[in-house]
């Protein structure tokens, strides 16, 4: 008699063993509460709302276009508004493309979680069906026959007992199956859920792209018909002028503070940046060609033979901007003619300057390393197109940035 009762202590730990093997597929599975249910109906409620603000957070393109008009007759005015909104909306693509990037990660992370739960959800399935079988085989009176076979009223509570902690399990993993199947539900909902915020940041993403592509023709279209129109064509060629002239006296400023900290430094025993001599990394990888070469050559719309102090280097709006060479930032500002710009000196009245950035990544008083991402490509200030101007000084002048290159 003992053996049986050893042999049924055995059968119950044989079948306990089948559900908690049906159980294994994922730990997390099996703790799925109401609360863990709350929580995923939570997060898809969240994800409606996270795309609903992406369709009203779109850029009333209508509206800053139509502030636009009102300062179109002061160029300069109208440059600096437009720079604003180039900004605002280069920030939101920026901002939509990490929620692209999010979305992606939460995608994957959901879909695994969907398929945890469907592995965990084939393992109770076979659970059950194996107890299923055993009950069918073993019939209806198998309990009954238990009951009766226990050799004392002791071993008929053991029994009963064994028999109420099964039936309990059973209830307990059927409540664990009936969860699980519902958060599959909601996994399956909040991965469709994810995948259509994706498509949506993809969608404003690209709107988005086409309003800072119809900002970036309308400023060149005003540009090139106030330069284009006779009218305004000695008006235009002084402006170009005094243009230059005050970007050279913004840039002289700088220098000359420069060269008044350093020699405070000396006063003081300390550092000063030194050139050792090495050619420049070229600042514009992307780069597709030389649009205006530096020195003397013909305006494209003025007509006139005018000195181009830099290197024009058109490349793709958002494409990088690299520091030529080591150094330390002693500028990064916005001024309506060069736009976004940014100013290294790398000692001995070395600078580099680059100019009509569409974003800044380092901030005044940064040590830079050559090669290092400073900026994107942009036509921020008086730029009719996507390029970096690239100037170089030397004690104090404009000097030829081909010089600095290996060729």
């Amino acid at each position: 008699m003992k053996c049986k009762k050893t042999g049924f202590i055995l059968l119950l730990c044989f079948l306990a063993g089948f559900f908690l093997t049906g159980s294994q597929g994922s730990i997390s599975r099996a703790q799925i509460t109401s609360d863990s249910i709350k929580e995923k109906e939570n997060q898809i409620d969240a994800a409606e709302d996270e795309k609903k603000k992406l369709q009203q957070g779109l850029t009333d393109i209508k509206k800053m276009k139509e502030e636009l008009e009102k300062s179109k007759d002061n160029l300069e005015s109208y440059i600096v508004q437009l720079d604003a909104n180039l900004n605002t909306v280069s920030e939101k693509i920026a901002e939509l493309q990490s929620t692209i990037e999010q979305k992606e990660a939460d995608i994957e992370a959901a879909a695994q979680e969907l398929e945890a739960a469907l592995e965990t959800e084939q393992g109770q399935y076979e659970a059950m069906k194996v107890r299923i079988q055993f009950m069918y085989e073993r019939g209806d009176n198998f309990y009954l026959e238990a009951i009766l076979g226990a050799d004392s009223f002791g071993e008929i509570l053991n029994r009963a007992d064994y028999f109420e902690e099964l039936a309990a399990y059973d209830r307990r993993k059927l409540e664990e199956y009936m969860l699980n199947r519902q958060m599959i539900e909601l996994c399956k909902e909040q991965l469709e859920q994810e995948r259509e915020i994706l498509k949506e940041a993809k969608a404003v993403q690209e709107a988005e792209q086409d309003n800072l592509e119809e900002l970036i023709n309308a400023k060149e279209r005003q540009i090139t018909a106030f330069e284009s129109d006779i009218n305004n064509k000695e008006a235009a060629i002084k402006q170009y002028e005094e243009d230059i002239e005050t970007q050279t006296a913004l840039i002289s400023q700088l220098e000359a503070a420069v060269a008044e900290e350093k020699r405070r430094l000396l006063e003081e025993s300390g550092e000063v940046i030194t050139y050792d001599g090495g050619m420049f990394q070229w600042p514009a990888p992307s780069y597709t060609r030389i649009s205006s070469e530096y020195g003397n050559r013909p305006h494209p719309t003025l007509g006139v033979v005018l000195f181009h102090n830099g290197l024009d280097m058109a490349a793709p709006g958002g494409s990088k901007i690299l520091a030529a060479y080591d150094g330390k930032v002693v500028a990064a500002d916005y001024s309506a003619t060069m736009g976004n710009y940014i100013m290294i000196d790398h000692g001995d009245s070395l600078y580099t300057v680059y100019m009509h950035a569409s974003a800044l990544y380092v901030s005044k008083g940064d040590l830079v390393i050559k090669g290092e991402h400073i900026a994107a490509v942009g036509t921020t200030g008086r730029s009719t197109g996507n390029h970096l101007h690239f100037s170089v000084r030397l004690n104090g002048s404009y000097v030829n940035p081909w010089n600095y290159f290996a060729q």
